[in-house]
């Protein structure tokens, strides 16, 4: 199979894809190793940079999504309200999340100062967090992290699209999240 025919049968499996394919599934189904894979998936991600689709990645998942310039368009077209705004307090957490990540409800809230086991319920429903993990302590609490419905909300490809922290915002570190064990 060529690289064009490899680009043509991944989007096409990313297109039927129910939701974010792991690279040594797609490899797996075109019999193709993943290092070849991979380099299809660039020149895929390249070719839909000017088209209404795009090529979003998290780690080793691959997932279609529509562009971000497209996300009017297809509110309208599929009849969506405008009630996807997240509250101050959401996007205070999901921020804390996305930066510190992985990350326990316990230092998330000492870093608000609050409680924010509602807020996390919310952004868990909504895709914006997954639960990635459980930390192996007393009690083996629930681990945070991004997905990839983070992504889709603000219109990312990757995490590493984030913008970096001011540098006294991302050197000290709560204590508390899994990193720090």
């Amino acid at each position: 199979m060529s690289e064009l025919d490899l680009g043509a049968a991944i989007e096409a499996l990313l297109f039927v894809a129910d939701g974010p394919v792991a690279v040594e599934r797609l490899a797996a189904a075109l019999d193709a190793t993943p290092a070849v894979v991979e380099s299809a998936l660039g020149a895929l991600a390249a070719s839909l940079s000017e088209r209404g689709l795009r090529l979003q990645r998290r780690g080793q998942e691959v997932q279609l999504v529509t562009a971000p310039a497209a996300a009017r368009a297809v509110e309208r077209f599929l009849g969506l309200e405008d009630s996807g705004r997240l509250s101050a307090a959401a996007l205070e957490t999901l921020a804390i999340v996305a930066y510190r990540q992985p990350i326990t409800r316990a230092a998330i809230e000492q870093l608000r100062g609050v409680s924010c086991e509602h807020v996390l319920r919310s952004l868990l429903v909504r895709g914006l967090v997954d639960e990635v993990g459980r930390l192996e302590t007393v009690g083996r609490p629930v681990i945070y992290g991004t997905g990839f419905g983070f992504l889709r909300y603000f219109g990312l490809s990757a995490l590493d699209e984030l913008a970096p922290l001011p540098p006294e915002e991302a050197s000290p570190r709560s204590g508390h999240g899994p990193e720090d064990r």
